[in-house]
């Protein structure tokens, strides 16, 4: 797994991907070495977490058992969906108790 660089954070008004993508985060490739940037969540639909059952069958649909390695927009879509931390907590806005 790559070292992240940059924490998770909301794609702001006039940077790449605004309008289509909703975060971006800034990892370590551990294969080339080099700094990539993932962006994920879909800029047009609210996190809907709090549900239990929306929870449920988002991290079965996306498969977050097994997440992959966090070059992936995959793995850090199912950090957002994880129980127990607000979506603040994952991008580091809000601290953990």
């Amino acid at each position: 797994m790559g070292r992240v660089v940059k924490k998770p954070r909301r794609i702001k008004k006039g940077e790449p991907g605004y309008g289509k993508k909703k975060f971006v985060v800034v990892v370590k490739n551990p294969k080339t070495g080099n700094d990539k940037t993932v962006r994920f969540g879909d800029a047009k639909m609210e996190i809907k977490r709090d549900s239990a059952k929306r929870r449920k069958n988002f991290r079965s649909r996306h498969n977050c058992a097994n997440p992959g390695p966090n070059t992936k927009a995959r793995y850090w879509s199912c950090k957002m969906w994880e129980k127990g931390k607000t979506v603040g907590q994952v991008t580091g806005r809000k601290k953990i108790k």
